[in-house]
């Protein structure tokens, strides 16, 4: 089996596994991933993570050109914000996880730092995580946004939307996003009460060991 076969089926087998998972729902969502040669493959436009064919995944060349498979999801321009800015991305997963669009809807959430510092994992695996505004789905505006971060965030969250990171490879990718849902489930459980949370000093010492991206 060549390398491009193993990655259009590990896409789709974490994509399944999500979907099982109820991470995401119906025909949303999507996830993209860099091949060996510098193209793209990418779930299709309208399709379920529980169902995505490895051989109709949207291929797309080195330059950018779609090649092979069905038409590729709407959100093509915020999938290629995180490429073209973030030198090592080599997959990116957008999600409508429930609690992570549920603590996006909090009034007092920071937009600079999603995420409250209640384990040191979302830390390690994610950095900060930047929220971005509400944008009609679909808009290019969003990818614009995500170009405005410089690179600087490997995972935003799109407010009253859902989450989207970018990972090394689509296997980190999917474990980072799944961190962060999880995360923003416990900030739910634990809303109207004194959560201990880390301190600077304990984020500090996380950051230093773990050599974290925390700008």
């Amino acid at each position: 089996m060549s390398a491009e076969a193993r990655l259009r089926d590990q896409i789709c087998l974490l994509a399944k596994s999500m979907f099982e998972r109820g991470l995401t729902g119906g025909s949303t969502g999507n996830i993209s991933a860099r091949t060996e040669d510098g193209g793209l493959l990418v779930s299709p436009t309208g399709t379920s993570f529980g169902r995505l064919d490895p051989g109709r995944l949207s291929r797309f060349d080195a330059r950018g050109k779609l090649i092979d498979g069905d038409a590729p999801t709407k959100e093509m321009p915020l999938h290629s914000a995180f490429y073209d800015t973030r030198s090592t991305a080599g997959a990116v997963v957008h999600l409508h996880s429930c609690h992570a669009v549920a603590w996006s809807l909090m009034p007092d959430v920071d937009p600079d730092n999603f995420l409250p510092p209640l384990t040191p994992y979302a830390i390690m695996k994610l950095g900060k995580v930047q929220m971005l505004p509400f944008f009609r789905p679909g808009d290019p505006a969003m990818g614009q946004a995500v170009r405005g971060l410089a690179g600087k965030r490997s995972a935003v969250m799109l407010a009253n939307h859902g989450p989207v990171v970018a990972g090394k490879d689509v296997e980190a990718a999917c474990n980072a996003i799944e961190e962060l849902e999880d995360t923003a489930r416990l900030a739910m459980m634990m809303r109207g009460y004194q959560a201990r949370q880390l301190t600077p000093a304990q984020i500090t010492d996380i950051v230093t060991q773990f050599d974290v991206d925390w700008d």
